[in-house]
């Protein structure tokens, strides 16, 4: 590894923790999900997954299932960006899990150039479809600082 590499590296593990740490605003029981765009060394966006704005912050109905309208953290991410002036054209998302077949399409159309995630989701069409689209992805395993 070079050793503008490995200072990557330890960024993307950086931007990650921090995800880690921004996805705990979430009010989901289940699974708390954070993500971060960040450009030229710079956050532009956040987000974390939970209801629309105006909605109840409470993510599961009373049988612990998601609510379909739960927004999930790349998402609010990403439109978030569409309102206000930043634009993520060659930005790197950080999420704390792979990106759903929704968000890698979302993700694809925002200009993303890279992402960074650090769980591993049951479906992996996701991750599948952003590798074909030539956007770079990369894991992170946060607890055992493991990378692929």
């Amino acid at each position: 590894m070079t050793k503008e590499e490995k200072k990557q590296h330890q960024l993307d593990q950086r931007y990650l923790r921090m995800a880690r740490i921004w996805a705990e605003n979430s009010y989901c029981v289940r699974r708390q999900v954070g993500a971060l765009v960040v450009k030229d060394k710079m956050i532009i966006s956040d987000g974390y997954n939970g209801t629309p704005s105006g909605f109840e912050n409470i993510c599961e109905d009373e049988h612990n299932v998601t609510k379909p309208y739960v927004l999930h953290a790349e998402a609010n991410a990403i439109t978030k960006l569409a309102r206000s002036s930043n634009n993520s054209e060659g930005s790197t998302l950080y999420v704390t899990a792979s990106p759903c077949l929704e968000c890698s399409k979302l993700i694809i159309q925002s200009g993303i150039r890279r992402v960074v995630y650090g769980e591993e989701y049951r479906l992996s069409d996701g991750i599948e479809l952003l590798r074909r689209a030539n956007i770079e992805v990369k894991y992170i395993n946060l607890d055992h600082h493991e990378s692929e």
